[in-house]
C-alpha cells in the first residue's frame, strides 16, 4: 500500500500525489508501487526494496542525495498460525531521507507507522525531516515497551496455568514467548548501536534542536533493552525450573512404579514356586494353601510398610 501525506493547516493530510515536502509510506508494496516511489523520489530501486527482506540487518548509509536508515520495529501477530506461532517479533523498517521527502518502507503494515499517524498528525511536519524521523523511532520504542508489558502479563498467565497443571500446550506457549523476547533483545541491541552511530556521526548535519529528541530516543531504546533482557532472563529461569519439576515428577513416578512392582513380586514369586510340578513343602497338608496365603500376605505387608516408611510410595 502506498500513501502520501502532506503538511497542511498544522496537520498531516493524505494526498493522492506527493506535494512538496511530504511523508511517503510504503507497506507491503507491489512492484508497480516500488517503481513509482523510486521514480518520484530519485532513490535507486535497490534501496527501496532492501527493507522488504525480513532478514535485513540494521544499518545507516549516507549517500550524496539521501540518507538510508534501517531499524527493526516490533510487530504483534494477532492470530499466530502453525507456521509462525510466535506472537511478537520484529520487522525491518526502512527510513530514507531525501531533500524533499521522508520515505518509510516495511514488508507489513506495522503499527509503528499506522498508529504513529494518529499520534503525530498534529505534532511534527515532514519539513523537519530529522525530528520527524526521530519521532518515528521514539514511537517504535514506545511500542517495544508496550509489547514487553503485554509479554510480561502473558507470562504470568501461563505460569499460573503451569502451577495448576504442567501441560505441553502451556510449555509451548511459554517457549513462544521466550522466542519473542529473543527477537526483541537482539533487535534492540542492534537498534541501540545504530542510534549511537546517529548521535556521533559527522556525515549527517543534525540540527541541535533535534539532538534532544534523538537523546530521548536513545534513552527509550536502552530502557526497552534492559526490560527485554530482564524478562528474558526471568523466563529462561522459569523454563529451567519447570523442566526440573517435570524431571523430578518423572523420578517420583518411576520410584512409585518400581516399589509397586517389588511388592507385587512377592506373591507372584510364591505362586510361581508352588505352581511347579515337583515335590514342595506342605504339599500334602490340607491347610497348605491357607498357610502359604497368610505368609505371603504378611510378607507383602512388611515390604509395603518398609517402602512406605522410606516414602517410596
Amino acid at each position: 500500500m502506498l500513501s502520501f501525506y502532506h503538511w497542511e493547516d498544522g496537520a498531516l493530510k493524505e494526498v493522492p500525489t506527493p506535494i512538496g515536502s511530504c511523508w511517503i509510506n510504503l507497506s507491503d508494496p507491489t512492484t508497480e508501487e516500488i517503481d513509482a516511489v523510486s521514480e518520484c523520489t530519485g532513490v535507486p530501486r535497490e534501496y527501496v526494496t532492501d527493507p522488504l527482506d525480513k532478514d535485513e540487518r540494521q544499518r545507516l548509509e549516507v549517500e550524496d542525495d539521501f540518507t538510508q536508515l534501517i531499524v527493526h520495529v516490533p510487530f504483534h501477530e494477532s492470530q499466530p498460525d502453525k507456521d509462525n506461532p510466535v506472537p511478537f517479533y520484529t520487522l525491518p523498517l526502512g527510513i530514507i531521507i531525501t531533500q524533499n521527502h521522508v520515505l518509510t518502507i516495511c514488508s507489513r503494515e506495522t503499527p509503528v507507522t499506522s498508529t504513529f499517524l494518529d499520534q503525530i498528525r498534529r505534532a511534527c511536519s515532514p519539513n523537519d525531516k530529522f525530528r520527524f524521523v526521530f519521532k518515528i523511532l521514539l514511537h517504535a520504542a514506545t511500542l517495544y515497551l508496550r509489547y514487553l508489558r503485554d509479554i510480561h502479563q502473558r507470562t504470568d498467565i501461563v505460569e499460573q496455568d503451569l502451577h495448576e497443571s504442567v501441560s505441553n500446550e502451556a510449555l509451548m506457549r511459554l517457549l513462544n514467548i521466550e522466542k519473542s523476547l529473543v527477537y526483541f533483545t537482539t533487535s534492540l541491541k542492534a537498534n541501540d548501536i545504530l542510534i549511537g552511530r546517529l548521535e556521533h556521526t559527522r556525515h549527517i548535519d543534525i540540527p541541535d534542536k533535534d539532538l534532544d529528541v534523538l537523546e530521548d530516543v536513545a534513552v527509550e531504546y536502552r530502557q526497552a533493552l534492559e526490560m527485554a533482557t530482564v524478562h528474558s532472563n526471568i523466563l529462561t529461569g522459569t523454563l529451567d525450573t519447570f523442566a526440573s519439576i517435570i524431571s523430578n515428577n518423572l523420578n517420583n513416578v518411576m520410584k512409585r512404579l518400581t516399589s509397586i512392582t517389588i511388592v507385587l513380586m512377592v506373591p507372584t514369586l510364591v505362586a510361581s514356586i508352588y505352581g511347579m510340578n515337583v515335590t514342595l513343602p506342605f504339599a500334602n497338608h490340607t491347610w497348605a494353601f491357607s498357610a502359604i496365603a497368610v505368609i505371603t500376605i504378611l510378607v507383602t505387608i512388611v515390604v509395603t510398610v518398609f517402602f512406605a516408611k522410606r516414602k517410596l510410595f
